[in-house]
């Protein structure tokens, strides 16, 4: 297929990289005029996994709509709150009905949209599908093995995905839940923040498991309340991400609360990741979902009022933990 992929970061890169391995045609569109030279000239940038490197035959551009023309497969790993402008831009280059594939993570800004949503209000004619589960950008480049989960309400175009990205070691499931996967996939990073929190303040693992396990049923009580289904929280996109956004040390989100364990201020913990950690502005967005829609959701609340309100993570924890006790559910 003649494939386009969106974003030069860490994930697009290795998702232009297993396309092309598997011998699609991939342009790579990278928006900063530096990285995108980088990339072109010397197949990396400071934003690519250490020691990757993007294969010759993958042509590098700056022109979005250059890169989306006539493309049967598009593949958007920007941050979340730049899919809508992004796809926006590139909507008078689209034609027909490509297949298009989101690996962004998150809930847009303002609206609370997840990111189905934003694809098909920008591509109305596109067969969206969304691409999430546990996986690490670095570990995917090294070849380890992992599993993700397509999910879309058009069979043939989740099918389209497995069969482009899937392999030996990257085996990959389908789903029509697309409301549960998107929902999974965003506040998994919620979670995971206060997660390294936990860890940082030296809680104990029966702490990480108990605010591990509260944060998948808030992540599913949201999900239900949008039209999708528990069981796929108990899924790769529910319960296999959030376990590794949650322990793994590669993974930004926890990185965050670690940082925040520290004391250590969010504008200066994010400028040292150098990297988008999406549950910092899905903290905030899911909160006001769950505010207007009336579910329960206290962890992704400490979060936010501890990234944007000033909150110290320690009182945050503590109200989690003053909380009166209820049937669990």
């Amino acid at each position: 297929m003649r494939a386009a992929v969106l974003g030069g970061g860490a994930w697009g890169g290795v998702l232009a990289w297993l396309l092309a391995g598997r011998g699609h045609e991939v342009a790579l569109w990278e928006p900063d005029g530096s990285a995108a030279e980088a990339l072109a000239r010397q197949r990396t940038n400071a934003r690519s996994v250490a020691g990757f490197r993007l294969p010759d035959a993958i042509a590098v551009s700056t022109d979005l709509p250059a890169v989306c023309r006539d493309r049967e497969l598009i593949v958007v790993a920007v941050p979340s709150q730049f899919v809508r402008v992004t796809l926006g831009t590139a909507a008078p280059a689209i034609t027909g009905a490509p297949v298009v594939v989101c690996a962004s993570k998150g809930l847009e800004p303002g609206t609370g949209a997840t990111m189905a949503e934003v694809v098909t209000a920008s591509l109305p004619g596109a067969r969206a599908v969304v691409l999430s589960g546990p996986s690490f950008a670095q570990e995917i480049a090294a070849g380890l093995p992992a599993a993700l989960v397509a999910a879309s309400t058009d069979a043939g175009a989740a099918g389209v995905v497995q069969s482009c990205f899937g392999g030996e070691r990257l085996r990959i499931y389908t789903s029509d839940d697309v409301v549960g996967v998107c929902v999974g996939g965003a506040l998994k990073n919620v979670i995971a923040i206060a997660v390294g929190c936990c860890d940082g303040f030296g809680l104990g693992e029966s702490a990480r498991a108990a605010l591990i396990t509260r944060g998948l049923a808030e992540m599913g009580r949201l999900a239900v309340r949008l039209g999708g289904q528990a069981l796929t929280l108990a899924g790769l996109a529910g319960l296999g991400d959030l376990v590794l956004t949650c322990t793994g040390d590669l993974s930004r989100n926890r990185q965050v609360g670690l940082a925040l364990a520290r004391g250590e201020s969010l504008p200066a913990v994010i400028a040292k990741l150098g990297h988008v950690a999406e549950g910092v502005g899905t903290a905030l967005t899911a909160r006001d979902v769950a505010k207007r829609l009336g579910v329960d959701m206290p962890i992704t609340r400490e979060v936010a009022a501890a990234l944007h309100e000033g909150k110290p993570a320690r009182d945050a924890f503590h109200d989690l933990l003053a909380r009166d006790v209820r049937p669990e559910r």
